[in-house]
């Protein structure tokens, strides 16, 4: 309560007048404009893994049910490779190195920004919008299979012309005892879950702020693996503040400056012991925009982290810095934005880590709605502390990963009528030295060990297509996106060697069919994953299909209520994202929400 009093005195304090600031969006970190990026719509998904698996070349790691730990990984990279930011500040774990997504509310997002270029997803908190009063918001309500209900509000407010607040809530109370295999129940798979945060919105003369505070608190099980069942608890706490700015001075220069403290405990407790992890995260980040001419803009970004981890079998302490310096040139039909970035990472008792990273953004338009955009970057990511010092876990002797990122590919677009047809075709390619990989030991699956395999090739290619229908109360789109990923070890004289690593797919497609008319809505996801391992041997491949029917009742005065019925897995396909922990089988939901 105190942040969120001091949040709001601050944005009333700021300085009231017109907004001029142009719409871009930006990795608030680095001050860039985006380009490589796809943004994934918050529609009628009912979790952070649906959202997802609209995009073929993720990863998805999920434990399978509500109280399942859930990542993403970009093209094969991996979980710790791919970085996670909230409203443009990132979100960080040195611990795993793995941010559960299952913290975030995804039901106050917008959007889901992609940046392949950056290996970056943004998940974008959606901004109030108000009728002619002052006052606006949301009462939901979700329930269905598994013993599953999840409450949710939102109330806006407009505190004058340019600050507005938000107030959002919500909860995930689940039995998540789904059927698998032969007659079989998943236990210990429960969970107790709420997330609240409160934002506050302004914009000035040439610029506009954002400030955020967000708690996220659970307890759940972790019922380990089918063939290691176990019955062992957690707790998470998860609080943090920060704050954005964004504002053009002059013509010729742009300030934008992030901060952040956040907090995380975890409790574990287990038959083989209690165990505890308390992580404070400490964030500045600042970037300077020159804009020398029409076409030329320069960069100059610096970045100061600082992370303490207290468990209770170690601790460790790191602090990074992290500067950039970039140029961007933008010509009426090519823009490319040039970047040299230095990093570096010290523990506490061990010696620093020093890296330099150039990378290269390209994009030209070749006509009117067809062009072609490649980049190509080099990216190190430090071991995590699990990776290096968990006890009887840890590899102290791990190696930082070091990758080169390099994509290229057409896209066209075209506007026909009422008809909006676009196609994409992105081919890419990824080289990893030292690739850190955690699989679960052949003797013990409940146990996962780090181990640096070498070198590791990735080779691939997203086919993405996609058309739109809008004329009067009618609206519908059809989208494909097929990903083939060549991902294997080339680590001379491995066990593994020439493999595909494991979890990535090596085939994956999506087809999702959206219609709307007069306030009815249907939405059809189907997903195939073929040609994954996991450590050991060949995983089975599976495909879903996912509906969601709607209908939105508008009443005067701009209230509304809207019904859904969702169906999940409608044919039972029994799948894994991670072996030994199955996914849930058929499952159906309804929600109602009443906005005023």
């Amino acid at each position: 309560m105190f942040f969120s009093l001091s949040l709001v005195v601050a944005g009333l304090l700021v300085a009231e007048s017109s907004d001029t600031l142009q719409t871009a969006v930006v990795v608030a970190d680095k001050g860039m404009v985006v380009s490589q990026s796809d943004t994934i719509r918050i529609t009628t998904q009912t979790d952070i893994t649906e959202a997802l698996s609209r995009i073929p070349a993720f990863v998805i790691g999920d434990m399978g049910g509500p109280a399942g730990l859930k990542t993403v990984n970009l093209r094969g990279l991996g979980s710790t490779h791919t970085a996670i930011y909230v409203d443009g500040v990132r979100v960080n774990n040195v611990q795993s190195g793995q941010t559960d997504l299952g913290m975030l509310d995804i039901a106050s997002c917008s959007g889901i920004v992609v940046d392949y270029a950056q290996n970056s997803l943004s998940f974008n908190t959606s901004k109030p919008k108000f009728g002619s009063g002052k006052f606006a918001g949301s009462v939901k309500f979700r329930g269905g299979s598994f013993g599953t209900y999840e409450p949710a509000a939102r109330l806006d407010f407009k505190l004058s012309d340019k600050v507005s607040l938000s107030a959002i809530s919500s909860g995930t109370l689940s039995r998540g005892d789904f059927m698998y295999g032969d007659n079989c129940r998943r236990g210990n798979n429960d969970i107790s879950q709420i997330r609240a945060g409160v934002d506050v919105w302004g914009i000035m003369d040439h610029g506009s702020w954002h400030t955020k505070a967000y708690f996220n608190g659970s307890g759940r099980g972790t019922p380990g693996s089918i063939d290691w069942p176990s019955t062992d608890r957690q707790k998470d706490r998860n609080v943090f503040v920060q704050g954005v700015l964004q504002n053009r001075f002059s013509y010729l220069y742009a300030l934008n400056v992030s901060a952040k403290a956040g907090y995380d405990d975890l409790n574990y407790f287990s038959e083989w012991g209690d165990s505890r992890y308390r992580t404070a995260d400490f964030q500045l980040n600042t970037s300077h925009i020159f804009s020398i001419t029409s076409w030329l803009e320069v960069s100059a970004a610096a970045d100061l982290q600082r992370d303490i981890l207290r468990a209770t079998d170690y601790e460790a302490a790191r602090t990074g810095v992290l500067s950039t310096v970039t140029a961007a040139f933008r010509l009426p039909r090519f823009n490319a934005q040039v970047s040299l970035e230095y990093s570096g990472t010290f523990d506490r008792g061990s010696k620093g880590i020093n890296t330099l990273s150039p990378s290269a953004d390209f994009r030209y338009e070749i006509a009117d709605g067809l062009g072609i955009a490649a980049f190509a970057r080099r990216a190190c990511r430090v071991p995590t502390f699990n990776e290096l010092y968990y006890p009887g876990f840890g590899n102290p002797d791990l190696r930082c990963e070091d990758a080169l990122l390099a994509s290229f590919g057409p896209h066209w677009k075209k506007n026909i009528s009422y008809w909006s047809i676009k196609a994409e075709a992105d081919f890419n390619f990824n080289s990893i030295k030292d690739k850190i990989v955690s699989a679960p030991s052949e003797e013990n699956p409940s146990l996962w060990f780090p181990y640096n395999i070498g070198k590791a090739l990735m080779y691939g290619v997203d086919l993405r297509t996609a058309a739109a229908f809008n004329k009067g109360d009618w609206s519908a789109s059809l989208s494909a996106a097929y990903t083939w990923q060549d991902t294997k070890d080339k680590t001379p004289d491995s066990a593994s060697y020439d493999e595909q690593i494991p979890y990535v797919a090596r085939h994956s497609m999506t087809v999702a069919l959206d219609g709307a008319y007069k306030g009815f809505s249907i939405d059809f996801l189907w997903n195939l994953r073929c040609g994954r391992r996991d450590g050991y041997s060949e995983m089975p491949d599976y495909n879903t299909l996912d509906i969601t029917v709607g209908k939105d009742f508008p009443f005067r005065s701009g209230h509304s209520l809207a019904l859904k019925f969702i169906a999940r897995n409608i044919a039972d396909t029994r799948y894994e994202l991670s072996s030994g922990y199955p996914m849930p089988g058929r499952a159906f939901y309804g929600s109602i929400e009443y906005k005023f």
